[in-house]
């Protein structure tokens, strides 16, 4: 369920342009080309079954290349010195570890946060009935942090029996199954694991174990295990891959994000190093057995995903410092929050967070198994911070395998849906229309990608394309920028197509409008609108009339009265008097169709009234109008003079409607 640490050197991928080979890579060689290994002269990285000998992996300290050999002929492989037996008890010394500059006391970043400051969540408990849909579109702030829900009643999920063991895991899923195993100590990957294997270290004496150990990422999709399993309700309504994703390709024989169902199993003191999982994908946890009040918990260290943290993380992540440095130390700070058997917790978009398993004497290892549940999920609300999490991942070369698998295709499939229902004239939440936009812009990137990339690029942008669904991928990619602007506020005439009419289109912040952009219309490569055959406007008709009326008044009720275009609002016993210059513009468009003809007709009908103040003030409800500067004068009203000295001031009051009328023959 969550981001794999980067690996050391006998497991971890090079971080080239393509993960997927490595320099001795030849056709023909077989073999699992998932273990690599790092030449120590020219650091490059490699695949062990392209390049090596038969030997152990895990038993090798050093190793050169060929061309590095060549090179200096002094270098030869040198292989890890054994520990020597004894009888007495003793410290077991990770020599891999070691080697690779890691400590290897798995309890070292215990005892370091021991000493940091830390603060108490005050993050919110809610019951399972009010985690939905409901809780989502009424509040703003909505999945923007974590909540915990102590009691599972009312969330709809499904999990097995709170007696349900790792033993019953292994049961379930098949003793064969390979399980990716992480050594807690340096928090990479332990090859050749199985459930079978798993299950028997875990039953072992806890001091007879050689390491630390915990599995974080046994996907159970498709298994007898899944059939017992079911997110909360929540988590299946937002979830991309559970809406958008065809469910003809889903399944046995088929390639699909399974990325909704994972076991997590871990032992006392084991630990998870920090880390945003993959794509920025929110997190559904729900601890099954093992964590009891009093006795062993879960702890969760938080890290708020803001720009200045994000930025720190990829700083972090991947580098040397991660062996050696507290991520708390770099952002502005850390939340923490313990969680007990039958607590559930859903975790929003990129948070960063690490995980321990805390025994009230801390240190002791305690023989209670943690047996967890939870998955992955995209949705709607936060695209930008997912797409953010992407770049990181790309920036710190985090190899393929750990990232959210399909990612491009499914987004391909959101967007096709998402476009299909804008045509058909269906309401988004303000929240979802901003992420639309960012996935918009996204999806056109991956269209330039295809016209304009390097052939490399080319190749992998079209094979992320879902050709039973999306037929002409740049149309799509653009078309739906367009509809999601105009569903945000954009006005569509063809006059000025795509100009924005309001301000706050993307995140909450102001939009600004080049000269060029105001003055033409936005342009699509795959999308022109159809132009009128005959355009005609008509010679502007204007009058002007004096009238009996009062001013606007102060009060609240103004605006409904002189919102009400045709009533006439002329009162004879009024001794005020204003005039009234009147303007009407007409234009007529008219176009052949297939079916017939379209006319529109625009008309546009301007008036100005202007009162003449008298030089006493007059009573009423207009004696609390003030002459004021134009930035504080009232809605509606512009001041043309200051008083000064008792002259006359002009008060105008512009009203401006615009009637169109649209008839089909």
């Amino acid at each position: 369920m969550e981001d794999e640490p980067e690996p050391t050197q006998a497991e971890s991928a090079p971080t080239k342009t393509d993960e997927d080979m490595c320099p001795s890579c030849r056709e023909g060689v077989q073999g699992e080309k998932s273990s690599w290994i790092r030449c120590d002269s020219c650091k490059i990285w490699f695949h062990w079954a392209c390049v090596g000998d038969g030997s152990d992996l895990e038993s090798i300290n050093k190793w050169f290349c060929g061309p590095c050999m060549t090179e200096k002929p002094s270098r030869v492989m040198t292989f890890k010195v054994p520990a020597r037996k004894s009888s007495r008890k003793r410290t077991q010394l990770d020599y891999a570890n070691l080697n690779a500059g890691v400590e290897s006391d798995p309890s070292r970043w215990l005892r370091v946060i021991q000493s940091k400051p830390i603060k108490d969540d005050n993050f919110r408990r809610m019951k399972g009935t009010d985690v939905g849909l409901e809780w989502l579109e009424n509040d703003e702030t909505a999945m923007r942090e974590p909540i915990v829900v102590e009691n599972p009643e009312g969330l709809r999920m499904k999990m097995p029996s709170p007696e349900f063991s790792v033993q019953d895991v292994a049961d379930e899923v098949g003793h064969e199954t390979p399980v990716e195993v992480i050594d807690v100590a340096s928090q990479s990957n332990s090859p050749g694991w199985t459930l079978g294997r798993w299950a028997e270290y875990y039953n072992t004496e806890p001091s007879k174990r050689d390491k630390i150990r915990n599995v974080i990422s046994l996907e159970i999709s498709g298994t007898k295990l899944a059939d017992q399993v079911l997110p909360p309700r929540l988590v299946r309504e937002l979830d991309w891959v559970e809406k958008f994703w065809p469910s003809t390709r889903k399944g046995k024989g088929h390639a699909y994000p399974k990325v909704q169902l994972y076991c997590l199993m871990g032992v006392a003191s084991a630990w998870t190093d920090w880390h945003v999982d993959f794509a920025g994908s929110s997190v559904y946890y729900h601890i099954l057995r093992g964590c009891k009040v009093g006795r062993l918990s879960q702890v969760f260290y938080f890290i708020r995903p803001t720009p200045a943290n994000l930025q720190a993380y990829e700083r972090w992540s991947g580098t040397e410092m991660q062996s050696n440095v507290w991520l708390g130390d770099m952002v502005d700070e850390v939340v923490k929050v313990t969680l007990h058997a039958g607590n559930t917790m859903i975790i929003p978009t990129g948070w960063i967070h690490a995980v321990i398993m805390k025994h009230r004497l801390f240190l002791k290892h305690t023989p209670v198994d943690s047996l967890v549940f939870g998955g992955n999920f995209l949705h709607s609300y936060n695209i930008a911070t997912q797409l953010k999490v992407i770049d990181i991942e790309k920036a710190t070369h985090v190899p393929k395998k750990f990232r959210f698998p399909l990612f491009v295709k499914l987004c391909w499939y959101v967007g096709d849906k998402y476009l299909r229902d804008l045509k058909s004239k269906e309401e988004f939440p303000p929240r979802v229309l901003e992420s639309l936009e960012v996935l918009a812009h996204f999806l056109v990137s991956e269209s330039q990608a295809m016209e304009r990339g390097t052939e490399v690029a080319k190749r992998e942008a079209k094979e992320n394309v879902p050709s039973d669904r999306v037929k002409d991928a740049p149309a799509l990619a653009r078309e739906l920028r367009w509809r999601v602007r105009l569903a945000a506020g954009a006005t569509s005439d063809d006059e000025d197509l795509g100009r924005p009419v309001q301000t706050n289109m993307v995140n909450g912040h102001k939009r600004k409008r080049s000269p060029a952009s105001a003055a033409v219309g936005v342009q699509f490569r795959n999308f022109q609108p159809k132009g009128w055959d005959v355009v005609n406007e008509l010679p502007r008709e204007s009058d002007e009339r004096v009238v009996n009326i009062h001013r606007p008044k102060t009060s609240d009720i103004w605006e409904r009265e002189w919102m009400e275009w045709n009533k006439e609002s002329e009162d004879q016993a009024q001794e005020e008097r204003a005039t009234v210059e009147k303007t009407r513009d007409v234009m007529i468009k008219v176009r052949k169709t297939e079916n017939g003809v379209e006319r529109q007709r625009i008309e546009r009908v301007m008036e100005k009234w202007v009162w003449k103040a008298e030089s006493s003030k007059p009573e009423g409800d207009f004696q609390d109008v003030e002459m004021k500067p134009i930035e504080d004068a009232p809605l509606g009203c512009e001041v043309t003079k200051e008083e000064e000295q008792g002259t006359e001031v002009d008060v105008i009051s512009p009203l401006e409607t615009t009637q169109a009328m649209e008839v089909a023959a």
